[in-house]
């Protein structure tokens, strides 16, 4: 049985090691990006298609969305390129972005009016684990769609079905809230410790050993912040942009997340010194006034 095409949308620092996994799969591959640089280099790495080259798509059964924002997955797929008109009928779009779960909903609905399944499948691992395929992947759907689509999904990590559509985007903003909340109250502590006159090492080592653990002092502190490194290969405003989809969920669904809002703000304090490439272990910088 051979295996369906697909159609890959958004090569950035995720998408591309993403994409790659599928094409060395055996996986027919048609990827698009707007940047054509990446787009050709990849081509000519795995032996995919470019998008502004095919003829026709009618015959892709998969299309993946790896983009910046739910608005933008929507324009592609039902807007102003209306690829999911142009795909064959039953095929299914996996959305692997980091979008709004309510928003992910409704375009399940205008998907389904034009024959095509959704499922909302974010990732989590950063960059590193895009490139070795070890990523944690939440998948949002039906049980039946999640299961017809595990065998291309696993090609690009481990797989856990959350819930119906929405359920896999809700569940990684709210994972980024705890993340960042955990990062940020480790940050702080070391600041604390460190004016007391406490070694941040030290101290890192301390809190790993004992209950202050977290995935930021575990993962986070000594390989990429206090060497000054900050290259974990996740950008700060993209933290922030998870941020407020946890907090917007939080008020949709009529609760009151008042330490979402606090570790909120200060987020976008600091994202207010960073730009697009500032990665979000600079927070330990920005907090501290370090360099």
């Amino acid at each position: 049985m051979s295996l369906p095409k697909v159609l890959f949308i958004g090569l950035g620092m995720m998408g591309r090691p993403m994409a790659t996994h599928i094409a060395k799969a055996g996986y027919p591959l048609i990827v698009s990006d707007m940047n054509e640089v990446t787009v050709a280099e990849l081509c000519n790495e795995v032996g995919a298609s470019d998008l502004k080259s095919a003829d026709t798509i009618s015959d892709v059964g998969i299309v993946i969305t790896m983009l910046p924002n739910s608005a933008i997955v929507r324009d592609v797929l039902v807007g102003k390129q209306r690829i999911a008109a142009q795909v064959k009928k039953g095929a299914v779009v996996i959305d692997m972005s980091s979008s709004e779960p309510l928003q992910t909903r409704e375009l399940a609905a205008e998907l389904e009016a034009l024959s095509i399944g959704l499922l909302d499948a974010p990732v989590s691992g950063g960059v590193k684990r895009a490139v070795s395929g070890t990523l944690a992947i939440m998948v949002g759907g039906t049980a039946e769609l999640a299961a017809q689509n595990d065998a291309l999904l696993t090609k690009m990590g481990k797989t856990t079905h959350v819930g119906p559509v929405g359920a896999g985007h809700a569940i990684k903003a709210l994972n980024n809230y705890v993340s960042a909340a955990g990062l940020l109250a480790a940050v702080e502590a070391l600041h604390v410790g460190e004016k007391f006159g406490l070694d941040p090492a030290v101290m890192t080592d301390v809190l790993n050993s004992a209950s202050g653990s977290n995935n930021a002092t575990l993962n986070k502190v000594h390989q990429f912040m206090l060497n000054g490194t900050y290259a974990s290969g996740f950008a700060l405003q993209l933290m922030v942009k998870d941020l407020k989809i946890a907090v917007a969920l939080a008020e949709q669904m009529g609760e009151d997340m008042k330490l979402g809002h606090e570790c909120l703000e200060v987020w976008m304090d600091a994202a207010e010194e960073s730009n697009p490439r500032t990665d979000h272990t600079e927070m330990y910088r920005i907090v501290g006034h370090h360099g």
